[in-house]
């Protein structure tokens, strides 16, 4: 097994440097057509420091002073994200240049042409990418639960998961939240995890608890973790911070609301790479749960769905997708997850999986955008 993983890594390298090469090869080509007598060496080294960045400041966060880390982070995830476009952009440019080069054009004015025809739609899906990340929207589910819940006739939820609160995540876009959410006025918030990016640091550091803790609603405010919880350690801390501002999460938990419905929490699927422990099965999780009332868990991996419809769940919030955050990944999310966005019905289950709040990687969306859930249960009488 460890020969097998040793050579994925190395394949999986061996693609990356190979990406990166072909991606510099053409800037470089570029750079030579516009600036001749300038050293290619100078292209090279600020195409490596964009390109590389994000990975350097990873590697070198604990030896970098806080903000240079922040900022090579900054702009290497923006770096990530032009990397990604020129892979979809450049063997399409290639293919019409070396065409156009055969059938008798003047190679410098293609490599021009088609150079800045590359730059201009590149910038363009930054930012257009930048757009639909930075301003969120509000998308609205209606559903109906079958069970009695007390008094209580409907509940309005507003939902928002994967906050990915971080070093580019950080308080003016958490900021924007908050404000859709005081729009919205609803009964109940639901945080199905990721709030945090990876490390705790950048959350504490900055503040950010001053914002989040403005998020207030009758019935509470309840939040589960995520993947990325898990990556960055710390859970424990995490979880006391939330509680200081009155946002309990629920790790493997239950919490009866109101005397109506029931809250269940649930691990991230990833506690069983992560912990010892792993995670409680449903069944076990809910053993001491009254399923006459309504029960909405929050898993924030939208997994085995069926298991969770025949557990007696009557609402599933997920996110952890992003549906793919930039197209064509979610092609790939798409056959990785039954749901990996929108609504389904499974059995007398209603599952939501949402693209989330925040980013991962690059700031930056395409066939998917930042959004904010605005869930109206009416219950049976």
């Amino acid at each position: 097994m460890k020969i097998r993983t040793l050579l994925m890594i190395a394949l999986f390298l061996g693609l990356f440097a190979g990406f990166i090469w072909y991606i510099g090869w053409n800037g470089s080509m570029l750079w030579h057509a516009f600036f001749p007598d300038l050293p290619a060496g100078l292209f090279w080294a600020v195409y490596l420091f964009v390109a590389l960045g994000y990975l350097l400041a990873m590697l070198l966060r604990r030896a970098l002073p806080y903000r240079v880390y922040t900022l090579i982070k900054l702009v290497g995830s923006y770096g990530l994200g032009v990397l990604f476009f020129c892979i979809l952009l450049l063997p399409v440019a290639d293919i019409a240049g070396w065409l156009l080069v055969a059938g008798g054009a003047d190679y410098d004015t293609v490599v021009k042409g088609i150079g800045v025809g590359v730059v201009v739609l590149l910038l363009l899906l930054l930012l257009r990418g930048s757009w639909n990340a930075w301003s969120p929207v509000i998308r609205r589910y209606d559903i109906e639960i079958e069970k009695q819940a007390g008094s209580m006739r409907e509940l309005r939820i507003a939902v928002a998961s994967d906050l990915h609160l971080g070093t580019i995540v950080g308080k003016r876009h958490l900021g924007r939240l908050v404000e859709r959410i005081e729009e919205m006025k609803p009964d109940l918030i639901l945080l199905p995890g990721d709030v945090l990016d990876d490390s705790i640091e950048p959350f504490v550091r900055e503040n950010m608890a001053e914002v989040l803790g403005r998020l207030q609603a009758p019935l509470g405010v309840y939040a589960s973790l995520g993947n990325h919880e898990y990556i960055g350690g710390h859970i424990e801390e995490y979880v006391e911070r939330m509680k200081a501002i009155d946002i309990e999460v629920l790790v493997d938990r239950s919490v009866h609301v109101a005397d109506s419905f029931y809250v269940v929490g649930r691990k991230d699927y990833a506690a069983e790479r992560f912990t010892k422990q792993g995670r409680l099965g449903l069944d076990e999780l809910l053993a001491d749960v009254d399923r006459t009332l309504p029960v909405i868990v929050l898993d924030h991996q939208p997994h085995k769905l069926g298991i969770a419809a025949q557990a007696g769940v009557d609402l599933m919030l997920s996110g952890h997708t992003h549906r793919g955050q930039m197209v064509p990944n979610h092609f790939i999310t798409g056959r990785l997850f039954e749901l990996d966005w929108g609504y389904l019905r499974k059995e007398a289950m209603h599952a939501i999986v949402s693209s989330g709040f925040g980013s991962w990687g690059p700031p930056l969306r395409l066939g998917s955008r930042s959004e904010v859930l605005d869930i109206r249960v009416s219950f049976g009488s």
